[in-house]
């Protein structure tokens, strides 16, 4: 059994480290060690993450993705995350998720529920149940969040004091230095963080 951990924040203006220290010391208190580390810097709501394809690309079965959140793994629409889950069950990974204490038995290699197929059986539902719960909380939160903010962009409008989303000149430098380095727009989108036709767009000008 390896222990891969899963860093993601959204933008690259957010530390994708900062639960590295939490989950090495949950992991100690469990009597484990991670041993790979995965870290990008991508929104939840993209299906296709390049760190996050390499851990399953890496992963055996048995092994665990180890998050902080379910919403470290997680954002996605119903569809996308349903993908996810079959991509992580064919694997045969486990989840383990810090904001979800039925994840935690599958760090102990002693449980009590390793050796009891009924209780196993049980934990498992309600471990599921509660995964899919924290998914299905994560994607509103997002859905919440995009909502506030057009409403926002909207009443400014009214107001006459909209004035746009500013452009980052670094991130903006970022993608031309990339593109000059011959990488391709995805390559450079996810990179970045940018989508393709904002990658596009910024090298137009």
């Amino acid at each position: 059994m390896f222990i891969r951990a899963y860093l993601r924040a959204s933008t690259n203006e957010q530390n994708a480290e900062r639960a590295k220290a939490t989950l090495d010391q949950f992991t100690q208190e469990h009597g484990q060690r991670i041993a790979s580390y995965y870290k990008e810097n991508i929104s939840g709501t993209q299906l296709d993450r390049p760190e996050l394809n390499r851990l399953l690309t890496e992963t055996q079965a048995n092994d665990i993705l180890l998050v902080e959140q379910i919403d470290r793994l997680t954002r996605l629409n119903d569809h996308d995350w349903k993908q996810l889950k079959r991509m992580i069950e064919e694997k045969g990974i486990r989840i383990v998720s810090m904001d979800v204490p039925t994840s935690w038995q599958a760090l102990d290699n002693n449980a009590l529920t390793h050796n009891d197929p009924i209780i196993k059986a049980v934990l498992d539902a309600i471990n599921n149940m509660l995964i899919e719960l924290m998914a299905a909380m994560a994607r509103k939160d997002y859905e919440t969040r995009r909502d506030r903010q057009r409403q926002g962009i909207e009443t400014a409008k009214a107001a006459g004091k909209y004035k746009g989303k500013r452009a980052d000149p670094e991130r903006h430098k970022k993608v031309k230095i990339y593109r000059e380095k011959g990488l391709s727009l995805t390559e450079i989108a996810e990179a970045t963080g940018y989508s393709r036709s904002q990658v596009c767009r910024i090298l137009a000008n």
